[in-house]
């Protein structure tokens, strides 16, 4: 049986440090498990809503309403950022519009602590270069990353699971991001669609796809109705989803962006948008209501985030998370 702590339960426990002293540090004080939602609002008219309070918000964990806390000091924390190319396939050709993209991820970090990687992949993940503070040196590894045309393979599962390793392995309490830009399918994966899930959630890692072909929206009904559906029957819903637009799903699970582009002005307009969103967002958290045996029900869980006062409004949120291990009874990859 393999165990997998359970998806986006983190402890948060000994981290009242002081803010002066660790700029990277989470606010939240509480000793026990948590889940983290962050989220994004915005007007039917795309205006980012800045100004809402906790009690605006109403966050569902399978269909059952919960006591959430809003943190309000999101500036604090730093930002460690994988940036996931595809170099493999069809890739090359949209590596004209990539050429702004070191300025891009420069204002995707801001001006808090932040650290960058950059992998790129085909059939298997490289590491270009590890995490650096040093912008010129991301600058240069992303103009080392080259077409690799004759590898007809785009592990897309793969590449985010390592990049989702190494976000586990930083010594920090910074916030986990992966920018993944790729291809909309995943092609020659071998880690299953379910461990690449419920890593996701373990370190808390948010990913931002930009993804260049045709794409399409799949959101998953399985996410939508909670408890209704038996938990191993939503999480393969899940990966369903994720065979048919790996980009999009990953994004959707975690609470991030997605972006799909055909041109220049396509990927910088997607790009800007990441931008605005990521520092513009609301962390939610709650304790997730527990069993007799102290811990929350396991297997998938789906999260839902609304704002009654607005109920136009669009909202982003991470739409999942999972519970308990994942054993060997875990479906495969479609």
């Amino acid at each position: 049986m393999r165990t997998l702590l359970c998806i986006l339960l983190v402890t948060a426990s000994a981290l009242a440090q002081n803010p002066a002293q660790d700029p990277g540090q989470y606010t939240l004080r509480t000793q026990s498990n948590i889940v983290l939602v962050p989220t994004t609002v915005q007007t039917k008219h795309g205006d980012v809503l800045y100004t809402l309070k906790q009690n605006q918000f109403v966050v569902e964990d399978n269909g059952v309403p919960q006591t959430i806390h809003l943190d309000t000091d999101t500036d604090s924390l730093g930002l460690s950022l994988v940036v996931v190319v595809q170099c493999s396939r069809s890739a090359g050709f949209e590596y004209a519009s990539l050429s702004g993209l070191s300025t891009m991820i420069d204002a995707l970090a801001g001006a808090t602590p932040h650290e960058v990687a950059v992998i790129e992949y085909g059939g298997k993940p490289v590491l270009v270069d590890n995490f650096t503070r040093n912008p010129d040196h991301t600058a240069s590894a992303l103009s080392r990353i080259q077409p690799c045309d004759n590898d007809p393979d785009a592990s897309t599962l793969d590449a985010v699971a390592y990049a989702t390793q190494m976000l586990e392995a930083r010594q920090n309490h910074y916030r986990h991001v992966i920018l993944l830009i790729s291809e909309t399918r995943d092609h020659g994966s071998t880690t299953k669609a379910a461990q690449v899930i419920a890593m996701l959630g373990r370190t808390n890692t948010v990913v931002d796809a930009v993804a260049f072909g045709a794409g399409r929206a799949e959101l998953k009904d399985a996410l939508r109705y909670g408890g209704a559906i038996p938990p191993l029957a939503m999480l393969a819903m899940a990966i369903n989803a994720l065979k048919k637009n790996a980009a999009h799903e990953l994004a959707a699970l975690s609470g991030g962006e997605y972006i799909n582009f055909t041109t220049q002005k396509g990927f910088d307009r997607g790009l800007n948008q990441l931008t605005n969103h990521v520092h513009n967002y609301y962390l939610l958290s709650f304790q997730p209501r527990a069993e007799a045996n102290g811990e929350p029900s396991p297997g998938m869980h789906s999260i839902s985030v609304k704002v009654p006062d607005y109920p136009d409004a669009k909202v982003r949120f991470r739409e999942s998370y999972f519970a308990g291990q994942l054993d060997a009874n875990a479906p495969e990859n479609p």
